[in-house]
């Protein structure tokens, strides 16, 4: 327990052996239950996973062995159709899924789990010991205190732990931040691929976690459902540990299947929370901007082809791409200013 909480911890592993053990064992004592998720590993991460566990049985002086976990005994359906679960080993749960979903399907996986147990708060921590858990509790307070329903790390909040990230990974995360900005509608938060995060159940209750995105963008798809539903997020200055493991990442597919869905969510929000569930104007400003500017952008470049055949466009009709295009980034900032006024009351940051 946490300060009168309950937490679980999702654990994913994907061929996360020599590492998955140690983040085990050195899990904190108030941390109540650990799913520890094996994506159908090819390497001895499941074997790693069961002896770590019993490992930390012992150092916590909890039973080696115990019945299945209470998800299964209460019809946890969902989550047999997805993976076999182990019984309970200490405070670990081991789960085994039955094919290999990619980080947001265990991610998927352990929420089932947590929210089938009554968990008070779940966390997610990566297997490959790239987070710090004297951290932990960063996350925890907002949560407990009430303040927020969902937090998640930052690691660019801070110059100190922006130095500590990689060029590469700094450009790409800095660009699926502005864009999932624009998707999710949390206009403070940043670092949305940062995956060491906390979830309260009323919001892990709230959110459409069976349609949860299962690749790597779980977690900006998340970000969007929460908003939806009017969750408060809190984004929270974190560093980051880069060790020995390697990304297992294939960014060529992953940038436009992840900006694929960002669009998809995008469009998804603002039919459901303002125009479906209420209704507010910024939803016209989105859609006709956005009309205008594409309808802008298609005329000039039909000129440029006019241009490129010797055929010299007329005034008139250069004067009307332009203002076309004029006219909809016009729109779509007034849009986003209408966009950022509904979420800020939604929206905390932790130095």
């Amino acid at each position: 327990m946490y300060r009168g909480a309950s937490v679980g911890v999702v654990l994913p592993a994907y061929n996360e052996a020599g590492f998955v053990g140690d983040v085990i064992r050195e899990m904190p004592e108030y941390v109540d239950r650990m799913y520890v998720i094996d994506d159908q590993s090819t390497d001895s991460t499941w074997e790693e996973i069961l002896d770590a566990a019993r490992d930390d049985a012992t150092a916590n002086g909890t039973p080696q062995s115990g019945e299945r976990a209470a998800l299964v005994a209460d019809g946890g359906t969902s989550v047999l159709n997805r993976a076999s679960v182990h019984e309970t080993i200490g405070r670990v749960v081991p789960i085994r899924h039955t094919e290999n979903r990619g980080a947001g399907g265990a991610i998927k996986t352990g929420y089932l789990a947590a929210r089938e147990d009554g968990v008070d708060v779940t966390t997610t921590v990566d297997a490959d010991g790239q987070m710090d858990l004297s951290q932990l509790p960063q996350l925890l307070d907002p949560i407990v205190d009430g303040k927020a329903d969902y937090a998640k790390g930052n690691r660019l909040l801070s110059r100190e732990y922006r130095a500590t990230m990689p060029r590469f990974r700094f450009i790409g995360n800095s660009m699926l931040t502005f864009l999932t900005k624009i998707s999710s509608g949390y206009w403070k938060t940043m670092d949305p691929q940062n995956g060491y995060t906390a979830i309260s159940h009323d919001a892990l209750d709230a959110i459409d976690l069976e349609n949860l995105y299962e690749y790597y963008g779980y977690c900006n798809d998340i970000l969007v459902k929460l908003n939806v539903q009017e969750m408060r997020v809190a984004d929270v200055a974190m560093p980051a540990l880069y060790g020995d493991e390697e990304s297992s990442i294939q960014y060529s597919q992953y940038i436009p299947k992840v900006s694929t869905m960002l669009l998809q969510n995008f469009l998804w929000r603002l039919k459901t929370k303002y125009l479906t569930v209420d209704f507010h104007p910024l939803a016209l400003f989105y859609l006709v901007g956005g009309g205008l500017a594409a309808s802008g952008a298609l005329a000039i470049g039909a000129l440029l082809i006019s241009l490129l055949s010797s055929v010299v466009p007329t005034l008139l009709g250069a004067t009307t791409s332009l203002l076309l295009v004029i006219s909809g980034i016009a729109f779509l900032l007034f849009a986003m200013v209408f966009d950022m006024a509904e979420s800020e009351r939604l929206e905390m940051q932790v130095q």
